[in-house]
């Protein structure tokens, strides 16, 4: 096992690992920006170095400075989190070159799922449904008008280095395709530094459902059954939950080994969640895989009883995994807290917490690095806290929530929670009766 472990990120992800380090006797260290030198993860770390200013491309991003942070410390492994560098293969490359375990996948897996269009030839291989689209990459506008013409609109393109919903654009009709074409394609250029584009045809109206899987390096993976993620707003995710109220037992058995399969065929070792849309006749279809730990993964750990951090370490320490599926046997549902104004097209809200009360009780879990008086930073990602909360069935963990979400003060900055709080009284979403589309309507009521 691991004497020491740095953490290459911020915030609640950071704490998060320190957490589950701490209780397997492993020693941390935490790495920070100038901006974050007040932050919680610094303080509850064994030990902190800062690499480098605010800017995280010249800090969190920057793989020289956080293996020299490794070396100077003596860590052997390095913990990514989420966003940053968790699925840059040439930082876990580089890790490996200086003998510094990275709990996290292979720079071949990452390259090898990382990129859209070969993880979907590769799930194709393997047997995994598939959305309709091109074969590989479409190198000019009449490539994608043909392919368009040859699976019928509408379709999406899609950058095939893409994240959080850059580079991505819908096109209705051939007209609407030839402008998508150059906005994804700028937009991708600016985002990634790569515009090379891919297209599939667009499910209207799908769930967004993930499957969360972990594999060892011996060849064996098992799924921890999956979450609902479709409560979106321009693909970004605000509410998780599982099961997911949309599921049936021969569907969630359908995509759990469908998963499973996706992992052992390319030998996946570490945490991820083969992502999928599910059209509202259940065929579900792979989307993209995460190479990686997620924001939502604390959902599965309460309806399992299962420590998503400690497994991913253990794995990476050369442990086999037990080699079984997991099914929810609770319900758990994740509100994401972001410093931002709902009412204002969700803008960004940085500033200082003047005042700030947690809710607490039987089933309710915080995971944040903010307290009274931290100053959120404007540099950075706006969530601030994740919500969540357990009960024996859906209805009970909604209304857990609502007594939360209503416990929950946060003075000094906008935030998310009164959208929460109207999310948790809408008749649809109560009744489970929504799809990745369900954000267009419900902002109007907002």
């Amino acid at each position: 096992m691991f004497k020491k472990i740095l953490i290459a990120n911020r915030g609640e992800i950071a704490m998060r690992v320190i957490r589950t380090c701490k209780e397997m006797g492993i020693n941390t260290v935490a790495v920070y920006s100038k901006a974050d030198e007040e932050s919680l993860h610094v303080r509850f770390a064994d030990e902190a170095v800062c690499i480098g200013p605010t800017a995280s491309a010249d800090s969190y991003l920057k793989p020289a400075n956080i293996i020299a942070a490794a070396e100077i410390t003596n860590a052997d492994a390095i913990h990514p989190g989420y966003g940053f560098l968790s699925e840059n293969s040439k930082f876990s490359k580089i890790c490996d070159e200086h003998n510094i375990k990275f709990i996290g996948a292979s720079p071949d897996m990452i390259d090898k799922m990382g990129d859209k269009s070969s993880a979907k030839e590769t799930m194709k291989k393997a047997g995994v449904p598939t959305i309709p689209g091109s074969e590989g990459l479409v190198p000019t506008l009449e490539d994608a008008q043909n392919v368009a013409l040859e699976i019928g609109y509408p379709i999406m393109l899609k950058a095939t280095a893409g994240g959080g919903g850059k580079g991505m654009r819908i096109a209705k009709t051939p007209k609407e395709l030839a402008s998508a074409w150059e906005l994804a394609r700028q937009e991708s250029k600016l985002a990634f530094d790569n515009d090379d584009m891919y297209l599939e045809k667009f499910i209207e109206d799908p769930r967004h459902i993930e499957i969360q899987i972990i594999g060892d390096s011996y060849g064996k993976a098992c799924h921890l059954s999956e979450r609902d993620c479709s409560i979106q707003r321009r693909h970004q995710k605000l509410i998780e939950e599982t099961p997911s109220p949309f599921m049936t037992k021969p569907l969630r058995k359908a995509m759990g080994d469908a998963a499973v399969k996706a992992a052992e065929s390319i030998k996946y070792e570490g945490a991820g969640t083969i992502e999928f849309l599910v059209d509202k006749h259940k065929n579900f279809y792979f989307m993209e895989m995460n190479t990686r730990i997620q924001v939502e993964h604390p959902i599965t750990e309460q309806v399992i009883d299962y420590d998503l951090i400690r497994e991913q370490i253990k794995v990476a320490a050369g442990e086999p995994i037990k080699g079984k599926n997991y099914f929810p046997k609770l319900c758990s549902i994740e509100c994401r807290i972001n410093a931002e104004d709902p009412h204002n097209e969700f803008m960004p809200n940085p500033g200082k917490i003047l005042t700030l009360h947690f809710p607490g009780g039987h089933g309710v879990r915080i995971d944040t690095h903010v307290y009274s008086g931290y100053v959120i930073p404007p540099y950075y990602d706006s969530m601030i806290a994740k919500l969540i909360t357990t009960a024996q069935t859906r209805e009970e963990a909604i209304n857990k929530m609502k007594r939360a979400l209503d416990e929950f003060v946060i003075e000094g900055v906008k935030t998310t929670i009164p959208f929460h709080q109207k999310m948790m009284e809408n008749p649809d979403f109560i009744s489970g009766n929504y799809t990745t589309k369900f954000m267009e309507s419900f902002e109007m009521e907002c």
